[in-house]
């Protein structure tokens, strides 16, 4: 670890005098990239944060956000926490740990907010899965969150796979996570008052982890796997439980002032953020931070990212009582020192009494690194180059993609019905997890008595890297309305989102220009739909030998319905199918770009256009799915109408499609992946076409079948698939590592 010349002339400057090696270290990480977000924050006031739904927005461990009143839950105070976590670096270098503590530490984040965490979501990418390499780390990151998730008992719910030749270098892990509480049980992590005592609770300190935050702001080097190892956190899951469960007891009782997890940069992130934030101060002994490492110095006290650790503000009143509670878990506990009103001071006593190894204002230390003026180059406009593929090789290969096929093998390994709230789980366009008054506040009342809220909370996540790599702005305009079709799809309309926004080295400026047009579309379709983004995360220098990575705006969107039924996405026999969006596109529109369909032949093309009013097609598909007349609905999006249709059907019932063939051929009718799409079968056709009027093109493909097979025409040419052969088609992940 090193502090940059610039950096260090600014410090000093600061402090009129040298920095201590613990100061030099503790700014270098806190003044990082990933830390301070020196050349995103500039870019991040364009996403729209507010709304009367939105409690706490960006900036703390988590955000929070209150949900709509029902009929049983008048007084409309029940909470949840949103927050993402990237760990990208650490899961390339070690894929099991490194996915594992990513999981560890957004659910910390948030218990800090004192909410008790109900479902996780983890939207995962890897390179070219024909390569023996992103086959190891798919396999070991997967292992890891499902080891992770599974003991510590909360279930994984939602999320994406996606597989592309740039993320050979750099794999991309992201993973979110929503918690419920209420306004009664509401912590935030800025200190309240100078005399409160910092408390550590949770294992003991060790080495592992050491310059995480500097490690995660850097380009990946070659030999990173065995050279950066040591800064990967190793994480202990059912230490973790133990303080998941610790954390409740505090928290019912009152007993937490602020809270803030320890993550990147250790107890001198935790600390100094918790204290600066609220305008103040602290003074810790070091010496006094329980250790599972002999002969630990100061800086590695301060720094290490050892995992399963929480930093409380608590009343000195209270502090017996929060030890006993730690004692009760079977948890380590020390008082470390006190919240002050003047600098941020960390002594260290190695025996040969206390030595000041830290001595800084703390909103300097947080908030004083320079941002980034960095130039920035447009995308170029892709050419229109087309392949002509014959149409039953087109579908198989696009249908058997390791990106539109089934990712069962992947959502299987984990636990997605644990906390008996999963209503809707993974495999569909969302998932669903059930809010009920008893258990609003607290896991403990889940087995109370009570009448039920009814409220269904809709979780999709995503990105689309084919999209943003051939169209930054556009395609992260198309995935943030691609997630709230998917929720829509449930019958639920839009809540609130939280980001995780990746991209590569952005010193480069086509990588930065890239970066800054995920950003902006992010932000104005979030806001068109009404879904502020109210947290996320920004992962940035995504960087290897192989190149930068796509531009990768991850979003998890949640929203909300009424009760927790929902369509499902199979057809059953009987009933008429519509598709609700353009069947397809003239020859003067957008087209093909960023489809799998390219991906698998090659060649280039511009993006499908959007509609222009996609806030009232995704308000009003969601009343259609909710509708008595409707049977089933279906998103249609990567892969396009040919992989929606195949994933409808089912051993019960096909389907009989006669489609018409679109000015731009048959390959523009089923593989172009506009969004805000859907399949709808219906026993009532004209109540769809009625909702749909004046909004969106509603168009009859057909009926469901009591047989088992696709029986898909468009134009002259015919596609017959029977369910085994799709199924066997859309087993590539199970085929292929198993």
């Amino acid at each position: 670890m090193s502090l940059a010349d610039s950096d260090r002339e600014l410090v000093v400057s600061e402090l009129e005098r040298e920095p201590t090696p613990a100061e030099a270290a503790l700014f270098e990480n806190l003044w990082s990239e990933h830390c301070a977000y020196r050349s995103s924050r500039p870019l991040l006031s364009a996403f729209d944060s507010e709304g009367e739904q939105v409690v706490i927005g960006p900036g703390d461990d988590a955000a929070v956000v209150a949900l709509p009143e029902s009929d049983a839950d008048g007084d409309g105070k029940t909470y949840i926490t949103m927050g993402i976590e990237s760990h990208n670096h650490p899961s390339y270098v070690d894929p099991f740990d490194g996915a594992a503590t990513g999981v560890g530490g957004i659910v910390r984040d948030t218990l800090s907010m004192g909410a008790y965490p109900i479902a996780l979501a983890d939207s995962l990418y890897f390179g070219e899965f024909d390569r023996e390499h992103s086959r190891y780390l798919l396999d070991g990151v997967v292992e890891g969150i499902s080891h992770y998730g599974n003991c510590i008992g909360v279930p994984t719910v939602a999320g994406s796979v996606d597989f592309h030749p740039d993320y050979e270098g750099n794999p991309l892990v992201n993973v979110a996570c929503i918690g419920l509480t209420n306004e009664e049980r509401l912590v935030t992590a800025e200190a309240q008052e100078p005399g409160n005592k910092l408390v550590l609770v949770g294992n003991a300190t060790g080495r592992d982890g050491l310059g995480g935050a500097s490690f995660a702001s850097e380009d990946l080097a070659e030999d990173a796997e065995t050279e950066d190892r040591p800064a990967v956190q190793v994480g202990d899951p059912y230490a973790e439980k133990l303080l998941i469960e610790a954390n409740e007891v505090l928290i019912e009782e009152g007993l937490i002032e602020s809270a803030r997890d320890l993550g990147a940069a250790g107890l001198g992130g935790a600390s100094s953020e918790l204290v600066a934030k609220g305008g103040l101060g602290a003074h810790i002994e070091l010496e006094r931070v329980h250790q599972r490492e002999p002969n630990m110095s100061a800086l590695e006290i301060l720094l290490a990212e050892s995992q399963e650790r929480m930093c409380y503000e608590v009343d000195p009143e209270n502090v017996d009582r929060v030890r006993e509670i730690a004692d009760r878990f079977d948890l380590g506990c020390s008082v470390i020192g006190d919240v002050t009103d003047g600098n941020y001071v960390c002594t260290f006593d190695d025996g040969d009494g206390p030595e000041t190894v830290v001595d800084v204002d703390a909103h300097f230390l947080g908030e004083g690194a320079p941002m980034n003026d960095l130039p920035h180059e447009e995308p170029a406009e892709p050419e229109v180059d087309r392949p002509d593929v014959d149409i039953e090789e087109a579908f198989d290969a696009v249908v058997s993609s390791p990106n539109t096929a089934s990712k069962r093998w992947v959502y299987r390994q984990y636990d997605h019905e644990v906390g008996v709230r999963t209503s809707v789980g993974p495999g569909d366009d969302a998932a669903i997890v059930a809010i009920r008054e008893a258990s609003a506040g607290s896991r403990a009342a889940e087995t109370s008595s009570g009448e039920e809220t009814g409220i269904g909370l809709a979780i999709s996540a995503g990105a689309a890297p084919n999209w943003t790599d051939v169209a930054p702005y556009e395609g992260a305009r198309a995935i943030a309305l691609e997630n709230a079709t998917n929720v829509a799809a449930k019958g639920a309309t839009p809540l609130a989102a939280v980001d995780c926004l990746n991209g590569g080295n952005p010193e480069k400026p086509d990588v930065y220009g890239g970066f800054r047009g995920i950003v902006d579309g992010l932000a104005e379709m979030c806001e068109s739909l009404s879904a502020p983004v109210v947290g996320g995360n920004v992962s940035l220098y995504n960087d290897s030998a192989t190149g930068p990575i796509p531009p990768t705006p991850t979003l998890a969107l949640v929203g909300t319905k009424d009760g927790y039924d929902a369509p499902p996405m199979s057809v059953e026999p009987g009933g008429e199918l519509l598709l609700v969006g353009d069947l397809g596109f003239e020859t003067d529109g957008a087209g093909l770009g960023g489809s799998e369909y390219l991906a698998r032949f090659g060649g280039s093309d511009r993006f499908p256009s959007l509609p222009e009013n996609p806030s009232e097609i995704v308000e009003t598909l969601a009343t259609v799915a909710d509708d008595e007349s409707t049977l089933a609905v279906h998103d249609v999006s990567h892969g396009g109408l040919a992989v929606a249709l195949a994933e409808m059907v089912s051993d019960d019932a096909g389907l009989e499609i006669s489609i018409p063939e679109s000015a731009g051929g048959p390959a523009a009718t089923l593989f172009h992946e506009q969004p805000a799409r859907a399949l709808i079968q219906t026993d009532s056709s004209e109540t769809v076409r009625d909702a749909f009027d004046g909004i969106a093109p509603v168009v009859s493909l057909g009926r469901a079948t009591d047989g088992d097979a696709l029986e898909l025409s468009v134009g002259d040419r015919t596609i017959t698939r029977n369910a085994a052969t799709i199924g066997s088609l859309r087993e590539t992940l199970e085929t292929e590592l198993e």
